[in-house]
């Protein structure tokens, strides 16, 4: 964790602290926060559990979602104001030309495989002839596909498995599938469920998934103060995050509804900060990018001008440090 970032990050913040409050309205402004339940969102759920949407007049109702796209959906529904979701449904809607408005990442983190450890399974390049479970259409099925090339490997080699995240754990009890492929918490419950039977190979730098604050244009241009300090508050909670892990931890297993043991095993691979960076631009553009190559997609076979989509404005006025690409 970088402490020289969350110094940073706090006297930016004690900087403007006194006119944002100033600024905001006498009355708390209603956000619905459509939320994924799970640690990848976990600065909006230290800002919320802390109280720093209400440092900020905001009256925030978070609304639980057990996927990023199940929340996007809700916001372009027009049942939220702001969903956290990851780059499989934000493509999805950029290529669709749905008008979302991208404001910020929050956290990345690499996906992994588990394998069953009677599956002979010890390196990528063991997985030619095997079972293995994936998520279609999301980042899970990216992350296989470039798992595959790096072994040299192609769909060809492999039986792939199409299951929800929350289904792996028992396919892999069954015998159903020797390996698969995910996020996090679900790799964690299944070693905690499965213990020594199953273990993991080392995939790192393969593929990483993003969790990102989107809106919609339309309450960006009508609302643009409210989210400067919803995205206020979250700068304060991705402060507290670095400045204490344990609280941290103890915050996020709870709203997750998960162990803390769990989220501590696996805390170092969760990487929170906010910001707008060449990272987010190239998960984006490598999702994009299969979506074209495997036709799932609407509209052109064309990555998206993300200009159209990503919106440095907001937190460009509260911490232009944190904008960090060019979309030109």
């Amino acid at each position: 964790m970088n402490t020289h970032r969350a110094k940073q990050t706090r006297a930016i913040l004690l900087g403007m602290a006194t006119s944002m409050m100033l600024a905001a309205s006498a009355w708390a402004d209603t956000i619905r926060l459509a939320q994924n339940a799970s640690p990848i969102s976990g600065v909006t759920m230290v800002a919320k559990a802390n109280g720093y949407f209400d440092e900020q007049g905001l009256d925030v109702e978070v609304l639980g979602f057990t996927s990023g796209r199940a929340a996007l959906e809700a916001v372009i529904g027009g049942g939220a104001h702001i969903a956290t979701t990851a780059e499989a449904p934000t493509t999805a809607s950029a290529m669709s030309d749905t008008p979302i408005a991208f404001l910020a990442r929050t956290q990345y983190s690499d996906l992994k495989t588990l394998t069953a450890t009677d599956s002979g399974i010890n390196s990528i390049e063991d997985l030619a002839g095997k079972r293995i479970g994936y998520t279609a259409g999301t980042g899970g099925e990216v992350y296989s596909i470039k798992l595959l090339e790096a072994a040299g490997l192609t769909r060809e080699d492999v039986t792939m498995i199409n299951l929800r995240p929350q289904e792996m754990a028992p396919a892999m009890s069954s015998g159903s599938i020797d390996a698969f492929n995910t996020w996090e918490p679900h790799v964690a419950n299944a070693q905690s469920a499965l213990g020594d039977s199953v273990s993991l190979i080392d995939t790192r730098g393969i593929y990483a998934e993003t969790f990102n604050i989107i809106t919609m244009q339309s309450y960006m241009n009508d609302s643009p103060e409210v989210l400067e300090r919803f995205m206020t508050a979250l700068l304060e909670a991705e402060a507290y995050i670095l400045d204490n892990p344990q609280s941290a931890i103890a915050i996020i297993a709870e709203a997750a509804s998960m162990p803390e043991e769990d989220l501590a095993a696996t805390w170092d691979d969760y990487v929170y900060q906010v910001v707008l960076d060449q990272r987010t631009l190239d998960v984006l553009n490598a999702h994009a990018q299969w979506r074209i190559d495997s036709g799932n997609h609407a509209g052109p076979a064309e990555l998206p001008d993300w200009s159209a989509y990503i919106f440095p404005q907001t937190l460009e006025a509260i911490a232009p440090d944190r904008v960090q690409i060019s979309l030109d």
